[in-house]
């Protein structure tokens, strides 16, 4: 366990202005994005798509560590050069997810544990030595009639916390990730109330599991409405819940939070973000780790051909760029405007 390494390796995760790349689509979810532009879904494709993302110009100004699929992990440029070892080459962490999935919680109807702990520590070991430095771990919540249970919340946080002490034994940095969907039509009051329970009991299990909260990585949910609901808080609401939420669960020795779009719009997820930093106060830095919110544009432009590849960049170059502007709440729409204009 090299602390000095996680440490060195959280620092720069939440570095400012900067914030993480999420490339670790399944290929299943992946299939769905591509189906969506009409690309057809090949690991070549997947490649070069991966290939685009990673390869924008003077991307490094904005995005710190980019988290890997384990297919991607493996992959390298049209020139031959592990993805992982470009990424470093190019100061950007790579990271990988190493969680198996949500699977159905066996007596809980409705409701989701993530799998994949077994032979955990020997994949972690393997991911240290193909240059991975962080690892990524999701939990699904799930906010309905009567749930989630507390039954659901200890499972999901004691399989955190169990890859969380895996990860820091192999001197991986974890980052812990337990997103409260916003699938539904419950109010933003009762989505904070579900965060606020999700969170202290997952810090809780991590501390009495001795793990060092130096070294853990907050992947978090925004407070926000469910989407069927009627009632959608506003921007500045979002930002002062989710503060409020954080401040009462998250213990300051974290090095840093960073948020989950789940859902958002790119615009909206961006907001969020600017207004919570630009309320202030909170003591971890706040920055964003961003799929789809950062992806869609980039996608919708490329389409599968190499002659879009250059515009494709410029569009996740844009996301990239009002995000890290977020991240220093120094974003304005008018900003989104402007490249519109363009």
């Amino acid at each position: 366990m090299d602390t000095q390494l996680m440490t060195a390796t959280a620092r720069a995760m939440v570095a400012p202005g900067k914030g993480l790349l999420a490339a670790d689509e399944s290929s299943g979810t992946c299939k769905k994005r591509f189906d969506s532009v009409g690309v057809e879904c090949t690991e070549e494709n997947r490649r070069a798509y991966r290939e685009l993302l990673f390869t924008t110009p003077e991307i490094a100004q904005f995005v710190s560590g980019v988290i890997l699929f384990d297919e991607t992990l493996r992959q390298k440029t049209k020139e031959g050069e592990g993805f992982a070892e470009y990424l470093k080459r190019n100061a950007i962490l790579p990271g990988i997810k190493v969680d198996g999935g949500a699977h159905d919680m066996a007596l809980h109807p409705g409701e989701k544990v993530s799998e994949g702990l077994d032979g955990l520590r020997k994949r972690l070991e393997e991911y240290f030595k193909l240059g991975a430095r962080f690892a990524k771990w999701r939990a699904v919540i799930t906010i309905g009639e009567r749930i989630p249970s507390t039954a659901c919340l200890e499972a999901n946080s004691h399989a955190l916390t169990r890859y969380s002490a895996l990860c820091q034994e192999a001197s991986i940095v974890p980052i812990v990730e337990p997103e409260v969907l916003l699938d539904g039509n419950h109010s933003v009051e009762r989505c904070e109330e579900v965060s606020e329970a999700t969170l202290a009991i997952l810090f809780n299990e991590l501390t009495r599991h001795g793990v060092s909260l130096e070294h853990v990585v907050l992947k978090a949910s925004m407070v926000v409405s469910g989407k069927e609901n009627a009632r959608q808080a506003g921007v500045q609401e979002v930002a002062e819940r989710t503060l409020k939420v954080l401040k009462r669960t998250v213990p300051a020795a974290l090095p840093g939070v960073v948020f989950l779009s789940g859902g958002q719009s790119d615009e909206a997820a961006t907001a969020h973000l600017d207004a919570m930093n630009r309320i202030g106060g909170a003591p971890w830095p706040l920055t964003f780790s961003y799929s789809r919110a950062l992806q869609a544009a980039a996608l919708k432009m490329w389409r599968g051909a190499a002659t879009n590849v250059g515009s494709a960049q410029a569009a996740f170059h844009h996301r990239a760029r009002m995000n890290s502007l977020a991240a220093r709440g120094q974003w304005s729409a008018s900003l989104e405007k402007e490249k519109a204009a363009a």
